[in-house]
């Protein structure tokens, strides 16, 4: 099996759409899935893209992706990456597809100077949980992530008194 880990491109965009849906149906999410080439477009190639994304490909398809972002640590004053998304076809794993999209990741990162690499996980996920610990990955206990969207952030934006 020849892997092959690269940056994505404008061309990779129907293999991005259908490698991020089939990680929302991984993760049970299918419902909340609505992104389009477009929206891709967008977020990875406009002239102000705000993430990047990596492809690995086996013989010329593409079977895995990694969707980052740079992200700031203002105690440390340092630059790192957030991982948002991680996925390999299910054909393709259990190959190293996934362990290559990060090194390729963490290489990116060393390069830049970069001092941390980011992600979640859901807590059901054990296969990628262990995965991760192998890597040397620490579980961040004291941390709890918090999201606001749709009417909520609508009405914060608007000034509305909470509660």
């Amino acid at each position: 099996m020849n892997c092959l880990i690269r940056s994505a491109t404008t061309a990779d965009l129907p293999h991005i759409v259908r490698l991020a849906r089939g990680l929302a149906e991984y993760e049970k999410l299918l419902h909340e899935f609505t992104a389009t080439a477009t929206d891709f477009q967008r977020l990875l190639f406009d002239p102000d893209h705000v993430a990047d994304g990596l492809l690995a490909e086996v013989d010329g398809t593409p079977v895995g992706i990694a969707l980052y972002f740079r992200t700031i640590g203002t105690f440390r004053g340092q630059i790192g990456l957030f991982l948002e998304d991680l996925f390999v076809d299910p054909v393709f794993r259990g190959k190293g597809i996934g362990l290559a999209l990060l090194r390729a990741l963490a290489r990116l990162a060393v390069e830049r100077g970069y001092t941390i690499i980011e992600w979640r996980v859901l807590d059901w996920n054990e296969p990628a949980i262990g995965f991760y610990e192998k890597l040397g990955a620490t579980r961040m206990t004291e941390w709890h992530t918090r999201r606001l969207r749709g009417p909520a952030l609508a009405s914060l934006a608007e000034g509305a008194p909470h509660g």
